[in-house]
């Protein structure tokens, strides 16, 4: 019995047929990589590192949310200095996915008399302007996610502030740190930042905690353990301003 024959192909046609079929297929192009996310973190010494040779809270934070740390902190700066500061930061934050702002300590520190307990009213009002306008001024540069950081106490703490300034001169302190951080909070509620106390990190939730394991030994600014304490309190990193 005779086999069917398949008809041969032209002389012309079968070279193209074979290369087609020994042609490699097409190379799947890889994605890029995704644009590393950035952390940017305003304030001052605390947020700087000062005192601490160590690691200071922003790069840990940053780090464990792996995003890339762009610390703008400047030892010494005031609520003011930080709001002034912004339109020379523009192009960062710009692309920034969170924005961390700690400041209003040394709008007041000067000022402070642990021999008295003067009223810080003007002072905190100054501080929760200048921090709201900051906010504001970010909104406007690019949506993104603010949080503001209280404070544990902005001046001397621990067993440093304890004998700088004795029993009424804590309490002294205790009511400026409160003042400052009522400020902050109300800055955080009117521009729809988020606020995060670290008071109870480094005085316990019952607030009778002696912080000086957690503090450098100028008593004012937080240790290894102390940046860990805070880095800690810090929510995951998300890239959404949170509706107002």
């Amino acid at each position: 019995m005779t086999g069917l024959r398949l008809p041969l192909l032209p002389a012309v046609l079968l070279p193209i047929a074979l290369a087609a079929c020994a042609a490699p297929a097409p190379t799947a192009v890889a994605p890029l990589p995704p644009t590393p996310r950035t952390v940017v973190t305003l304030g001052d010494s605390v947020p700087a590192g000062s005192a601490c040779d160590c690691e200071p809270f922003p790069q840990l934070y940053a780090r464990a949310q792996h995003a890339t740390d762009v610390n703008l902190a400047e030892p010494g700066s005031t609520a003011t200095d930080l709001r002034t500061a912004l339109p020379a930061e523009r192009e960062v934050l710009s692309t920034a996915a969170e924005v961390i702002i700690m400041t209003g300590a040394n709008d007041l520190a000067a000022d402070f008399d642990p021999a008295q307990d003067p009223d810080y009213a003007a002072i905190a009002s100054g501080v929760q302007a200048d921090v709201a306008a900051s906010v504001a001024a970010i909104e406007q540069i690019h949506k993104v996610p603010v949080i503001v950081l209280g404070y544990w106490n902005v001046v001397l703490d621990g067993r440093v502030g304890a004998d700088e300034y004795g029993p009424s001169g804590v309490r002294a302190a205790a009511d400026a740190t409160a003042a400052i951080n009522n400020a902050l909070k109300s800055a955080a509620a009117q521009t729809g930042a988020s606020y995060v106390s670290t008071f109870s990190a480094f005085h316990g939730p019952a607030g009778d905690q002696d912080p000086t394991t957690l503090l450098a030994s100028d008593g004012d600014h937080p240790n290894a353990a102390g940046h860990e304490a805070i880095a800690a309190l810090l929510p995951p990193l998300v890239e959404s301003r949170p509706p107002a």
